[in-house]
């Protein structure tokens, strides 16, 4: 069932009906393996359970529900019985549990079940029930359940119907058998839910507001108002984060701390092999070093007891020669006392031994943290020099933009000394002009004061002649000549050059201006 639901059922169409497909093959397989002994269950109950052990069970061949799953669903059916759930009786039942065995079959989860082991004290209608409420939360996705009062959309009556939550739609029918469907509202995301006043003899209400309709609702008390408002609103919050049902989020959170834990339990078992082999390996050096001491000791017994028959046939062979006795006996004391140095010296070079391979072990380590180390300066100078390296290329690059930007000035220093020269070239030239144009303004005044004479020698001519007209001819006056050119007035005075002259010199000095 877990390899149908995830590779061929999740992918039929939506009208597909999974439980009819499941009822099947619970009739293929029901008659050769259930247990003939009572059971306190139907067989639609053990039906029902097989179904849902089918949803806990782990995805593995041969199928099993571990302890904990198990644990969690007598915990279930135990709420919904009404009854308070017995701690210590489940861990009495996991100490008698097979250690050989992972889980539970579904056959031995039904007779767990059906033997009222967990239930004592319920009626069969209790346990059923039980189990029913349980099938539709964790199969049928059924998140709430119960009668309300529905207003009526065209007739505007109220009317009692069996709602139906589950994850994405609100079926109403006539009664909880759900046999005679009424309808449906489809929930999303943009659904909202709000509370009302109360109003036409009506308590408890509510407003369901979806995209093309609006439900009114009258719950049989506030608790269960709040209840329906908590439920709705938590499954369209849901529907918007597009989080599968709760108890399908928590199902994959059990499984994925059993897996956490499971790989925590295994690495903690290969640590402690290691440790145990290491230890091993240890008790192996001290056992090779033991028998190397005992092989030293027995032979310097079988030199001793060597010693003691020589000693014996020397004393029956030369009983007589006692100084020679003697001098042999000095002597072979001398070689025990020589042997049991040399075993001391052994003895003691097996300690050296043992102390060297303690400090080798510390050298050793002391070894790998230096290169530890030395690996970190390494990586720290080559940083340095990586840095070092940057900030030398950057520098250089600075000096070339500097170098540049002192050519460019040179450049410019040069360009604007140029134009300093052609400037004061063209003020020398100005300077001239000016002169020539102070000349030329003091000839011109001079001759002014020359017109000016002859303009007043003739006004007074002309003037006496005008007395003696008027005086002979009456109110005649004569018609003076204008002047023929416009008169011009400069700083210095009446201009001694004509509009066509100044023109000229405008034009010139126009032209010397924009030269400089």
């Amino acid at each position: 069932m877990p390899y149908l639901n995830k590779f061929i059922l999740e992918k039929v169409q939506d009208n597909f009906d999974k439980i009819e497909f499941n009822r099947m093959c619970w009739t293929l397989c029901v008659k050769k393996n259930l247990t003939k002994s009572p059971l306190l269950i139907t067989e639609e109950d053990a039906f029902k359970v097989w179904v849902i052990f089918n949803f806990l069970s782990e995805d593995k061949y041969p199928l099993i529900i571990v302890p904990e799953e198990i644990e969690y669903l007598l915990k279930k059916l135990t709420e919904a019985m009404g009854g308070g759930w017995q701690q210590e009786q489940f861990e009495h039942y996991k100490i008698n549990f097979d250690d050989s065995k992972d889980g539970l079959s579904v056959w031995e989860l039904i007779e767990l079940i059906g033997n009222g082991q967990f239930s004592k004290g319920m009626d069969r209608q209790t346990v059923s029930m039980a189990i029913n409420e349980v099938f539709n939360e964790l199969i049928l996705d059924v998140l709430k359940q119960g009668y309300m009062m529905k207003k009526g959309h065209r007739r505007k009556n109220w009317t009692e119907r069996w709602f139906v939550l589950k994850p994405n739609i609100i079926s109403y029918y006539v009664g909880e058998d759900l046999k005679d469907k009424k309808g449906d509202i489809l929930l999303d995301e943009n659904c909202c839910v709000e509370s009302l006043p109360d109003k036409d003899g009506k308590k408890c209400l509510f407003l369901i507001k979806c995209f093309d309709k609006t439900f009114e609702i009258s719950a049989s008390d506030k608790k269960k108002k709040q209840e329906w408002i908590q439920a709705i609103h938590s499954t369209i919050h849901l529907l918007k984060l597009g989080s599968p049902p709760p108890h399908k989020e928590a199902r994959q959170r059990r499984k994925e701390l059993r897996k956490k834990l499971l790989a925590e339990q295994e690495e903690l078992e290969r640590q402690m092999k290691e440790l145990q082999t290491a230890n091993e390996n240890k008790q192996q050096e001290l056992e090779t070093v033991r028998k190397k001491l005992e092989e030293a000791a027995s032979r310097a017994a079988e030199e001793e007891k060597k010693r003691l028959q020589t000693q014996v046939e020397l004393q029956a062979r030369f009983s007589t020669e006692l100084e020679r006795e003697k001098l042999i006996r000095q002597q072979m004391e001398e070689q025990v006392a020589q042997k049991s140095s040399e075993l001391e010296q052994y003895l003691q070079r097996v300690q050296e031994l043992e102390d060297m391979y303690l400090k080798l072990q510390e050298a050793l380590e002391d070894e790998r943290q230096a290169r530890q180390d030395e690996e970190t300066v390494r990586k720290l100078q080559a940083r340095l020099l990586e840095e070092e390296s940057s900030k030398r290329a950057e520098l250089e690059k600075w000096h070339l933009e500097q170098q540049q930007a002192i050519q460019t000035t040179e450049a410019e220093k040069q360009e604007l000394e140029n134009q300093r020269v052609l400037k004061e070239r063209a003020l020398q030239e100005a300077m001239e002009q000016l002169e020539q144009l102070e000349l030329e303004r003091k000839q011109a005044l001079e001759q002014y004061e020359g017109v000016k004479k002859k303009l007043e020698m003739a006004t007074s001519k002309t003037k006496s002649w005008k007395d003696k007209v008027a005086q002979h001819e009456g109110l005649i006056r004569l018609i003076e000549p204008g002047s023929k050119n416009p008169h011009l007035i400069t700083n210095w005075g009446p201009a001694a050059f004509t509009q066509a002259e100044l023109e000229e010199r405008e034009k010139n000095w126009k032209g010397k201006k924009n030269t400089e």
